[in-house]
């Protein structure tokens, strides 16, 4: 049935006394589909409700342990002295001179290039630091508190995918719903029998975190990657959810006829066909 008429149908059953909807104040199959309706409708809104339940828990995760670092990492003291300086007399050379040439126009304001390397080596050491920090400040609180509250989560949300290219993020999670109610105390790793999904799930700045050096499978930050990387595909709608509407399958919003008249509904859209052609106007 179109939306239209599910949602008037769906309006009127809300509008109803319960005693409104038993017989003989209205005939069965009234009271039957303005009921079939509202549960329908109403499954479909608590479902949506789950999914950004889920994004947002996941995002607060991550926020959280930055905001964290960010604080511990500003109360440390500068190792270079007048790195403020330095960056400000940076600018400010490129900026009198952006068509100059670097060892002329950089160098002398910063003291001469062993400062420069000092103060990359320095920023690269940092960021290092910091995403390690991060991690571990993740798998604390994930550990300690998120996670009970992610696994029932995921266990009320069936998640389907139509592109095979998304298919390790799939068996990642159905990966970790078999572990859900294995205690970490019994096993901080996955079995070596399993097979673990790494591309496409595990970021390569996280490779280190997940893996060690026996090749064994930390399950807490794997969880961590499957988590972020299950939110980022459910956000492009590369996984979609069963019973949703907001977050249900991406080829439901297509007319049912689409396939068959493709060229009439881009007429009516105003697009062009040719995928190139498409872009080339971008």
């Amino acid at each position: 049935m179109s939306e239209k008429l599910v949602e008037s149908w769906r309006a009127r059953a809300s509008k109803e006394y319960p005693a409104d909807l038993l017989p003989p104040r209205m005939k069965p199959e009234v009271r039957w589909t303005l009921l079939a309706t509202l549960c329908h409708v109403r499954e479909a809104e608590i479902t949506d409700s789950l999914v950004d339940l889920f994004t947002q828990l996941v995002l607060r995760i991550n926020t959280r342990a930055e905001k964290k670092v960010d604080k511990e990492f500003t109360n440390e003291l500068k190792k270079i002295r007048g790195k403020d300086a330095m960056l400000l007399r940076v600018a400010e050379a490129a900026l009198a001179e952006p068509s100059g040439i670097v060892r002329r126009v950089i160098y002398p304001v910063m003291g001469g290039e062993k400062t420069l390397k000092a103060l990359a080596a320095e920023a690269a050491a940092n960021e290092r630091k910091y995403q390690a920090r991060v991690r571990t400040v993740l798998r604390s609180s994930y550990s300690g508190h998120w996670r009970r509250m992610l696994k029932p989560l995921l266990k009320a949300l069936t998640l389907k995918s139509n592109n095979d290219a998304h298919r390790p993020v799939m068996d990642a999670i159905e990966l970790l719903e078999r572990y859900l109610d294995q205690p970490l105390k019994e096993g901080a790793f996955f079995d070596l029998a399993e097979t673990v999904p790494l591309e496409g799930v595990v970021p390569a700045q996280w490779r280190a975190a997940v893996v060690d050096d026996k090749g064994r499978v930390e399950r807490i930050p794997y969880e961590l990657c499957v988590l972020v990387s299950l939110r980022d595909a459910l956000r492009r709608r590369e996984i979609w959810v069963v019973g949703a509407n907001r977050w249900r399958n991406p080829e439901d919003d297509l007319p049912a006829d689409f396939e068959d008249n493709r060229d009439v509904h881009y007429d009516a859209l105003g697009h062009p066909q040719d995928p190139a052609e498409f872009i080339a106007a971008l």
